[in-house]
């Protein structure tokens, strides 16, 4: 927390933290009046939100198709298979993406195949965002199963009982007994997610980046580096972080508020 004081001082090596001058909010006006502000807000906010409307739901359809599953054998073998991806470092994830997209890998050969005419997808602007956000469900969705697996655990097995016996089929089980029962873990996991909105992962970003589609993958965290980092304007670089920190914990506490006038269900 001490360190966060860089942000509002020009930061200097032989000055040190405490040594260095005063400049208030110099660096957030800066970057605020920037040219780079409005395009990496955009990009950021739009990943973003991609990635939390796609990667919401796939987990919860996963854990209750697990959950209605019979065959032991089978909802163990599908359980490792979708779990396995997430321990799978990102370098090499983005690796076995970049083959994949790439102007001879599966889907261009499958386009061909097709009679079509191949596309360079990880340098056209226009698909770095489907690329990201897919690449990040797949690779994280069955991991994010488990906790709504945890949650339907809990669920009274009286209550399905009931409905056999009342004729409800397993659609109107899951409608009536399962969505319900989750609502409160998804709200939760929603809320944990919304404060992530402008922290789009580093990592995954940088490496898919190339000079071609930089337009559409030039993000905050990819910003921050490029001018803390190698530029080393560590007081410009600190005021970003903590203007994310700031919108991030007043987005937690809107939605927080929302859900529980909504669902009564809350984080705090």
């Amino acid at each position: 927390m001490l360190g966060l004081q860089i942000a509002f001082k020009d930061y200097r090596f032989d000055l040190g933290i405490w040594g260095s001058e005063w400049v208030g909010l110099k660096h957030f006006k800066n970057f605020f009046n920037s040219y780079q502000f409005k395009r990496l807000m955009l990009n950021t906010i739009g990943i973003s939100l991609y990635s939390l409307i796609m990667g919401f739901w796939p987990p919860i359809l996963l854990a209750i198709s697990l959950n209605y599953c019979g065959n032991k054998f089978l909802r163990k073998s599908v359980q490792m298979i979708t779990y396995l991806p997430h321990f799978v470092s990102t370098v090499l994830w983005v690796g076995i993406a970049t083959q994949i997209m790439s102007i001879n890998g599966i889907v261009n050969s499958v386009i061909r195949l097709l009679g079509g005419t191949a596309i360079e997808f990880l340098n056209k602007p226009q698909y770095f965002n489907t690329i990201y956000v897919f690449s990040g469900v797949l690779q994280n969705f069955g991991y994010g199963a488990i906790i709504y697996l945890a949650a339907l655990t809990e669920i009274n097995p009286e209550l399905y009982e009931a409905a056999i016996i009342d004729g409800a089929s397993i659609l109107k089980r899951i409608w009536y007994i399962d969505l319900p029962s989750i609502v409160p873990t998804a709200v939760i996991m929603l809320i944990l997610r919304t404060s992530n909105i402008l922290s789009v992962g580093f990592e995954k970003v940088y490496l898919l980046q190339n000079p071609l589609n930089i337009s559409a993958s030039d993000v905050i965290s990819t910003y921050v580096y490029n001018i803390g980092l190698l530029n080393m304007q560590y007081s410009f670089s600190t005021a970003i972080g903590f203007m994310q920190s700031f919108i991030s914990l007043f987005l937690v506490v809107i939605v927080n508020k929302i859900s529980e006038k909504l669902t009564e269900s809350s984080l705090f």
